[in-house]
């Protein structure tokens, strides 16, 4: 249950958010409703969030697979569930996306190039981060100085979203159920 009410004022900022949300998701976004409780807070996120869509350097694929590895790295059950959503949109195999939580038993459904994002996303999630200079000098030989930058401000905004969804106790949003894909539960 969410720590916070998810029924902010209905300020006119409010309200163009809640319309482009049920347009684009079918639904309001509980983090923005969350969010909405503090006018500047909110449209700072807006502005920044759609800065952030239009990053086009790193392949989308594995853009969304480090952000899933850092979601669950950190056990935001609300964004592992809006993740499965946006990369089953992206064509992403159901087998490959369940097993993103628990990608280190899994690794015959990940290239390699796949399993070094997700490793490097682990390690910048941790209380400390655990990046060493092996792993950022092979991504930066394997995606060039352009898309490692995104890669790495990818997995730091999750990093954000996710302490941040989680510290206001959000859950699941049923995302994952309209693409048959269970979502992973909380660590709470």
């Amino acid at each position: 249950m969410a720590r916070i009410s998810l029924d902010p004022p209905r300020t006119l900022l409010y309200r163009v958010l809640e319309r482009y949300s049920l347009r684009t998701y079918g639904e309001v976004l509980e983090p923005g409703r969350a969010l909405a409780h503090n006018s500047r807070v909110i449209f700072a996120d807006l502005r920044f969030e759609r800065a952030v869509a239009k990053f086009n350097k790193l392949d989308p694929v594995l853009k969304e697979l480090a952000v899933m590895a850092a979601a669950a790295h950190i056990g935001c059950s609300w964004c592992m569930d809006f993740g499965y959503w946006e990369a089953h949109k992206l064509g992403i195999a159901q087998e490959k996306l369940r097993a993103v939580p628990a990608w280190r038993e899994h690794r015959e459904l990940f290239s390699g190039l796949e399993i070094a994002v997700m490793e490097y996303a682990a390690a910048m999630c941790e209380s400390e981060p655990a990046v060493t200079d092996e792993m950022s000098g092979q991504l930066l030989k394997l995606l060039g100085e352009p898309a490692f930058v995104e890669l790495t401000f990818m997995v730091g905004l999750e990093n954000l979203r996710s302490r941040v969804n989680s510290a206001l106790g959000l859950r699941s949003q049923g995302f994952s159920d309209r693409c048959q894909i269970p979502a992973v539960p909380s660590r709470q």
